[in-house]
């Protein structure tokens, strides 16, 4: 059994640091590295999207560029890098293994978070077990440096594909969540039936990194779903495209939840709310506009694809195709159609702007959302290059400034809302023996 106790601020690298007390090692304090601390942290997102027309070597390449994105933004000092889960979702996401390229981004960068943006948790998708393996295994070959991001899945194209019933999804997430948690925090887990999973007594190996466990996140496409995340004590991954000024009731709502209805279902909170943007960011603001208005315009055109409109035909479909040749538009809640108002795309000058707006709403991370379509590679590094050099370290110097008030505001939370999780279950009173096959 893990104790927590609570987030002791470290000044120096501007990093709230949970300690831990093991029961098998008696005072024995173990400090981790956590995303806590800062006022606002600066995030890559990744779906891999790739239209038509493909060639043999055009997955390599999409995957080969988004490292070398990855590592350009770790060395100016991008915060977190994240990579949704997927499948079946041709040309908008072909990103269906994030465990994998988020080992890869680790082997090839030094500081950056790694976040799983999202794990889908119904287990007919992913067994709980397979799941707290998985990140625990990340958390340690990154040092400390995982975000376990959760959701349901969305469309019937990759929820059919796994037999997995749109009424029953977030009951399945839920349930395996909660499964997995566990699995990362009990030596042994004792065990588990439930109406979607049913899970004997083992000892689920390795342990994360970090103690308990690495952060919990929820992906959020609605109001209702950020109070859902408040109401577990798990942080808010928001995928609803919004203005600071939008942004500013959403951050209140979910703090005021937060604090008055919170049950955690980890066994420490993660108090965030991060909000996804379009970002593209180069001098020439015609030029860059343009360019994103045709791919980002993309990115919302499969999305409606796949959630809404669409009739896919697996293999056969050419999603590209269809949004260039739209004879009669398709209307769609566009980010990009109400001006730099929603986004981060522009001149260092106009996305310095937005940013702050973030900042002053209280977002806790803005995520960059720039490989979209077919936006060129040389352009996706330049915008990185462009805002780490001229604007990331003047919000860094910013955050350092907020560190003490959000880790003091973090240890308050943390006091307050872990009294109210409901305890697990009692360790079964006789022994688990499991009989090796050799016996019968």
């Amino acid at each position: 059994m893990v104790v927590p106790s609570l987030a002791i601020v470290d000044d120096k690298d501007c990093t709230a640091r949970p300690f831990w007390l093991s029961a098998t090692a008696e005072g024995a304090k173990l400090a981790l590295r956590t995303s806590l601390g800062c006022q606002m942290k600066i995030g890559g997102f990744y779906e891999h999207q790739l239209p038509r027309p493909w060639t043999r070597d055009s997955e390599h390449r999409l995957l080969k560029n988004a490292l070398e994105q990855v590592e350009l933004a770790d060395r100016y000092g991008y915060d977190f890098i994240w990579a949704t889960e997927h499948h079946f979702l041709e040309e908008y996401a072909h990103s269906s293994a994030p465990e994998i390229f988020l080992a890869a981004c680790a082997a090839r960068t030094k500081n950056v978070r790694l976040g799983h943006g999202i794990v889908q948790m119904p287990p007919g998708i992913n067994a709980p077990a397979r799941v707290a393996e998985r990140i625990a295994t990340l958390d340690l070959i990154s040092d400390g440096r995982c975000e376990f991001g959760t959701g349901e899945g969305a469309c019937e194209v990759e929820l059919g594909g796994f037999n997995v019933v749109q009424e029953e999804k977030r009951a399945q997430w839920l349930e395996g969540l909660r499964v997995a948690v566990r699995m990362l925090v009990e030596e042994p887990f004792t065990g588990f039936d439930g109406k979607y999973v049913t899970a004997p007594a083992r000892n689920v190996v390795p342990k994360p990194f970090q103690r308990p466990h690495p952060p919990l996140w929820l992906a959020c496409s609605r109001r209702e779903t950020i109070l859902l995340a408040a109401r577990l004590g798990i942080g808010a991954l928001t995928f609803s495209f919004v203005s600071p000024e939008e942004s500013r009731q959403w951050v209140r709502d979910y703090y005021s939840t937060l604090e008055n209805e919170c049950e955690p279902v980890g066994y420490a909170i993660n108090p965030q709310i991060a909000m996804a943007c379009p970002f593209l960011c180069d001098r020439d603001e015609t030029m860059v506009r343009e360019i994103a208005h045709e791919h980002h315009g993309f990115f919302m055109y499969g999305l409606g694809h796949y959630a809404f409109f669409g009739q896919h035909e697996p293999g056969k479909t050419n999603l590209w195709q269809n949004y260039k040749n739209q004879t009669t538009p398709i209307h769609i809640d566009d980010p990009l159609a109400r001006g730099g108002q929603r986004n981060c795309i522009g001149t260092p000058a106009q996305i310095r702007e937005v940013l702050k707006g973030f900042e002053e709403s209280g977002v806790d991370q803005v995520l960059f959302l720039s490989q979209a379509g077919n936006i060129p590679h040389e352009l996706l590094m330049s915008s990185i290059e462009l805002f780490g050099r001229e604007i990331l370290p003047e919000i860094k110097e910013r955050d350092q400034k907020q560190a003490r008030a959000k880790a003091a505001t973090v240890e308050r939370l943390n006091e307050k809302l872990l009294n109210r999780k409901v305890k697990r279950p009692v360790a079964p009173s006789a022994p688990t023996i499991i009989r090796a096959a050799g016996h019968h």
